[in-house]
């Protein structure tokens, strides 16, 4: 069940971009936001555009919510490096964003209620939790009983995504390895990602 409690493209209108780059986004037609007053924008204050670009992060992975994704951020600060970086790296870890990058589902939605159904292995063994953190080397498999599932063959044959370097997928076997954390300019975001000011807004 999701814990999403308004439509998805509302969130896009809401944020002004076109957030899982799908062509049936309203935001491709109407640029402005939802409701009576949505052409009337504001120019949003150094606050806004860190709460927007927290919004347009976690909105992107589907159903995170906000304990989780600061959760995410007291990780990622903890961890050597950069932290924007790091948060990156722990988001493109979560088992159902592998799923999704991986072309075996067309959306990240699909992707977490996919794994939740248990249609999804590691290494071998059976996952159904979509925030199962993914590590470097593991093997990501649909189960066999699952590949015929229509949503499966729709998204391995559509062209509207590729697969990004810091995977290898065999979509004839409906198999692929996570073979490390991506950096933020590996990730192929159909919109610019600014982690940064998440990491601003958190440690206010």
């Amino acid at each position: 069940m999701t814990k999403r409690l308004q439509s998805k493209y509302k969130i896009n209108r809401r944020l002004g971009v076109n957030l899982w780059g799908r062509p049936k986004s309203p935001v491709n037609t109407r640029e402005y936001g939802p409701g009576q007053h949505g052409q009337r924008r504001k120019k949003p204050s150094d606050y806004g555009l860190q709460l927007m670009a927290k919004q347009k992060l976690k909105g992107y992975y589907g159903n995170i919510s906000e304990k989780q994704f600061r959760s995410y951020y007291q990780e990622a600060t903890r961890r050597r490096g950069d932290n924007s970086e790091n948060l990156i790296g722990l988001l493109e870890r979560r088992l159902d964003a592998v799923v999704y990058r991986m072309k075996f589902v067309p959306t990240v939605f699909a992707a977490r209620q996919f794994v939740n159904h248990g249609h999804v292995t590691v290494n071998g063994k059976r996952v159904n939790i979509p925030s199962y953190m993914v590590s470097d080397g593991d093997v990501i498999e649909v189960r066999e009983r699952s590949r015929q599932i229509p949503l499966v063959l729709l998204a391995t044959e559509s062209t509207e995504r590729d697969v990004p370097d810091y995977l290898e997928v065999n979509h004839q076997r409906l198999r692929g390895t996570f073979i490390r954390a991506p950096k933020l300019a590996d990730v192929p975001y159909p919109v610019q990602m600014e982690p940064n000011l998440v990491v601003e807004f958190y440690s206010r």
